[in-house]
C-alpha cells in the first residue's frame, strides 16, 4: 500500500501544472544546446524520430480541429518545430563534416536511411527529389498557406467592429449574458490573433526552406573539402560519401516541413463547421449519386480509348459505379416511408356536443408564425427560438421588474410562407418577414458599402436592413453592417414589443406575485400599504403608469414607502404617481443618463412654459393651434437633439410634466418627459435644444 501510495503521488506531481509551465523553456534550452553542444550519432536519431512523430501528430490534430481557434497553439507550434529543424540541421551538419569520411552511418541510422534505401544510394536522385520537395514546401504550401492567413487576418480585423455590435446587440436584447458576450468578444480577439500570428509563422517556414538549400550547398562544398584535404579522400569518394550524407540530412530534414506546412495550409484554409476535415470531404465529395455517375461514365470513356490503361480506368469505372448505385437505393429506403401508400382511413368516430373545454381563452402572448418558420421554434428540428424567447422573458424580467407571460407559440396556414405575427391579448400588435437560413444585415448608419439582398426594414426600430445569403454575411460584416440571423430577429422584435407594451402586461396577477414575492422578506410593508391604504385595482393602475413610460418597477420597496408616506392624503391614482417617480429620480435618471456626466436635454421655452401652466390652472386643454405648434415644434427639437447623440428627454415643470407626457407621447413615442423634480441635485443639466424658441 506504501508502494501504491508513492506511486499515485508520483503520479499526481507529474500531472503538476508547472511542469507544463516548464515545457516551453526547456524545449528552448534543449533546442539552444543543439546547436552548441556536439551530440552523439544515437542521439541524433533519437532526435530526427521525434521531429518526424512531432510533424505527424501536428499534421493529424489539424486534420480532426472542427475550427482553426481548436488549435489556438498552432503558431507556436509552427515557430518551435522550425527551430528544432534548425538545430537539428546544425548538429548533423557537424557530425556529417567531422565524421563523414567513416562511412555512410557515421551521422546516424536516419541519415544513412534517407540517404541510402529512399533514394537507392543514388545522389542524383536524391538531389532531384529533394529539390522538388523544397519547391513544393516554399512555392506551392507555406506561400498559399501564408497567403491565406495574410488575407483571413485582414478580413477578420476588418469585420471586428461589425461582430462586436452584432454581440452588442444581443446582449441588449437579452439573447446572451454578459458571460456568453465577453466569451464571445474574446473569441473574436483570439481570432484575428491567430490569423496574424500564422501570418508571421508562415514567414519562418519559408525561411527555413530557404535554408535549408543553403545549408545542403555548404555541407557539399565543406565536405568535399575536408574529405579532401584533411582525410585524403579521392574527389569521387568524397563526393560519393559526402553527398548522400548531404542528401540524407537534408531529406530528413524537409520531409517534416513539408508535414508541418501541410497541416499549416489544412488550418487556415478550412472553413467554420461542425465536421473535421475528413468528414467534411467525405460528406461533401460523395454525398450525390448523379455526380458519381457521371464521374464513372467519363472514365468508362477514358477506359475505352485505345492506347489508354484500359483495366485501371475501367476498375474506377466499376467502384465508381457500384458506390452510386449504393447511394442511390439507400436514399430511396430513406425516402421510401414518406411516399408508401396510405392506408385506408379509421372510422370517423361521432362528434361530441359542444362543452366549455371547447372555449378557448385569449392568450396574453402569442407568436403566429407561416410554414417556413416552424423548424425555428421546434425543439425536434434544434429550435433556436425558444431558447432566445426564454432569454428574452428572463432579461425582461431582471430589467422591468416582474415576469411576463408566457409566450404560446402556434403555425399559422394563413399567413405568408415567412411571415410572423406577434399578439397582445389576441390583438396584433407586430407582424414582419424572418427567413431562416438567411442573415439580416441592418444598416447602423455607417457602413462602408452595399450588399446584395432583399431590402428590407428592422422590424423591432426601423432600421433599413438587408436579407442577405450566408456566402455574404462575412462581407457584410466588414462593411460595417450589424449581421443577425432569423431566430435572433424575432426575439429582437418580440423584445421591443414586449417594454412597448409592458403596461398592458401587468394584470391583477402579477401585481398579487410581485406583492407575495417582497412580503416574503417585509411582510408589514405591504400590508400597511395593501390593502389598508390601497386597493389592489389602484396599486395595479400606479404600476401601470410607471411602465407606460418605461419607469422599471424593480425598486418595489422605493414604491411602497412613497406611497405609504402619500396614500394618506391623495387617492388619484395619477398624482400618486407622480410622487412615485419623484422618489424613484435618481433611478430614471440613470437609465438615460448613466454615469456623472453633463446632461444634455429637451427644454420649454419661457414663455410657452406661462402659456401652458396658465391653461393647466385654467381647467382647460391646450387650444387647437397651440396644440399643433406644439407639437410640430416637438418633433422638430427631437430629430435636432437625436443628430446631435443625445438622448430625446424633455424636461419641465413638475406640475406640467404628466399632461405633456401624456400629449406628446401620441406621436413620439420615444420621447421621454422628466419633471425637474425627479432630477438628483448632483447632475449637471444643460439645456441644448428648446421648444418654442423664436428662431
Amino acid at each position: 500500500m506504501n508502494a501504491l501510495s508513492q506511486l499515485w503521488g508520483r503520479r499526481e506531481w507529474l500531472n503538476d501544472t508547472r511542469l507544463k509551465v516548464l515545457a516551453g523553456p526547456v524545449l528552448i534550452i534543449m533546442i539552444l544546446a543543439m546547436m552548441i553542444l556536439p551530440l552523439p550519432a544515437f542521439v541524433l536519431d533519437l532526435l530526427f524520430t521525434f521531429n518526424i512523430t512531432l510533424a505527424v501528430m501536428v499534421l493529424l490534430v489539424s486534420m480532426f480541429t472542427q475550427k482553426p481557434l481548436d488549435f489556438a497553439a498552432f503558431p507556436a507550434v509552427l515557430l518551435f518545430s522550425t527551430l528544432l529543424r534548425l538545430s537539428l540541421n546544425v548538429a548533423s551538419t557537424r557530425v556529417v563534416l567531422m565524421e563523414g569520411h567513416e562511412g555512410g552511418d557515421a551521422a546516424g541510422k536516419v541519415i544513412e536511411a534517407f540517404g541510402a534505401f529512399l533514394i537507392g544510394g543514388n545522389f542524383a536522385v536524391g538531389l532531384v527529389v529533394f529539390m522538388i520537395l523544397v519547391v513544393i514546401n516554399f512555392m506551392v504550401i507555406t506561400k498559399g498557406a501564408g497567403r491565406i492567413a495574410e488575407v483571413g487576418a485582414r478580413f477578420t480585423l476588418d469585420a471586428m467592429p461589425g461582430k462586436q455590435m452584432a454581440i452588442d446587440a444581443d446582449l441588449n436584447a437579452g439573447l446572451i449574458g454578459e458571460e456568453d458576450a465577453r466569451a464571445r468578444r474574446q473569441e473574436i480577439s483570439q481570432e484575428a490573433d491567430f490569423y496574424g500570428s500564422m501570418d508571421g509563422a508562415s514567414k519562418f517556414v519559408r525561411g527555413d526552406a530557404i535554408a535549408g538549400i543553403i545549408i545542403m550547398l555548404i555541407n557539399l562544398i565543406g565536405g568535399l573539402a575536408i574529405g579532401m584535404a584533411q582525410h585524403s579522400l579521392s574527389f569521387s569518394e568524397a563526393g560519393h560519401t559526402y553527398t548522400l550524407l548531404t542528401i540524407g540530412d537534408g531529406l530528413v530534414a524537409q520531409i517534416p516541413a513539408l508535414v508541418i506546412s501541410t497541416a499549416a495550409g489544412v488550418t487556415v484554409s478550412r472553413v467554420n463547421t461542425d465536421q473535421d476535415v475528413g468528414q467534411q470531404l467525405i460528406s461533401q465529395l460523395f454525398n450525390n449519386p448523379q455526380v458519381l455517375m457521371l464521374a464513372a461514365g467519363v472514365m468508362g470513356l477514358l477506359g475505352l480509348v485505345p492506347g489508354m490503361p484500359n483495366l485501371v480506368f475501367l476498375l474506377f469505372t466499376v467502384l465508381l459505379g457500384s458506390l452510386a448505385w449504393w447511394m442511390w437505393r439507400r436514399n430511396q429506403r430513406e425516402a421510401a416511408p414518406s411516399t408508401a401508400t396510405p392506408q385506408t382511413p379509421p372510422p370517423q368516430p361521432e362528434v361530441p356536443e359542444a362543452s366549455w373545454d371547447d372555449v378557448q381563452l385569449v392568450d396574453t402572448l402569442g407568436l403566429e408564425v407561416g410554414h417556413r418558420l416552424i423548424p425555428l421554434v421546434d425543439h425536434r428540428q434544434q429550435g433556436e427560438l425558444l431558447g432566445r424567447i426564454k432569454s428574452v422573458r428572463k432579461k425582461f424580467a431582471q430589467d422591468v421588474g416582474f415576469l411576463p407571460p408566457v409566450v404560446h407559440i402556434r403555425d399559422n396556414l394563413e399567413l405568408g410562407a415567412s411571415t410572423y405575427v406577434i399578439t397582445l391579448k389576441g390583438v396584433e400588435v407586430g407582424r414582419a418577414d424572418a427567413h431562416p437560413g438567411q442573415w439580416l444585415a441592418i444598416d447602423p448608419g455607417q457602413v462602408s458599402g452595399k450588399v446584395e439582398g432583399t431590402v428590407t426594414q428592422d422590424p423591432a426600430f426601423g432600421l433599413p436592413a438587408v436579407w442577405i445569403d450566408s456566402a455574404q454575411r462575412e462581407r457584410a460584416q466588414v462593411y460595417g453592417y450589424t449581421v443577425v440571423d432569423a431566430s435572433t430577429v424575432v426575439a429582437t422584435h418580440l423584445n421591443h414589443l414586449l417594454h412597448r407594451h409592458a403596461n398592458d402586461m401587468l394584470g391583477r396577477q402579477e401585481v398579487q406575485q410581485l406583492l407575495d414575492k417582497i412580503a416574503a422578506e417585509n411582510k408589514s410593508l405591504v400590508e400597511d400599504v395593501v390593502p389598508k391604504l390601497l386597493s389592489l385595482t389602484a396599486m395595479q393602475r400606479i404600476l401601470q403608469n410607471l411602465l407606460a413610460e418605461e419607469v422599471s418597477i424593480r425598486d418595489m420597496r422605493t414604491i411602497l414607502d412613497t406611497l405609504a408616506e402619500h396614500a394618506p392624503q391623495q387617492s388619484d391614482p395619477h398624482e400618486l404617481t407622480a410622487m412615485v417617480r419623484v422618489a424613484l429620480g435618481r433611478s430614471i435618471t440613470q437609465q438615460w443618463f448613466p454615469g456623472d456626466q453633463e446632461m444634455h436635454v429637451i427644454g420649454l421655452d419661457a414663455n410657452l412654459e406661462q402659456v401652458l401652466t396658465q391653461a393647466l390652472s385654467n381647467g382647460g386643454g391646450l387650444e387647437p393651434g397651440l396644440a399643433d405648434t406644439l407639437m410640430e415644434q416637438a418633433v422638430s427639437a427631437v430629430e435636432r437633439q437625436e443628430a446631435r447623440g443625445d438622448p430625446a428627454v424633455l424636461v419641465v415643470q413638475h406640475g406640467l410634466r404628466a399632461l405633456l407626457a401624456r400629449f406628446l407621447r401620441r406621436r413620439i413615442t420615444h420621447l421621454v418627459v422628466m419633471s425637474n423634480a425627479e432630477i438628483p441635485d448632483d447632475r449637471t443639466l444643460r439645456v441644448t435644444t428648446t421648444i418654442g424658441a423664436r428662431s
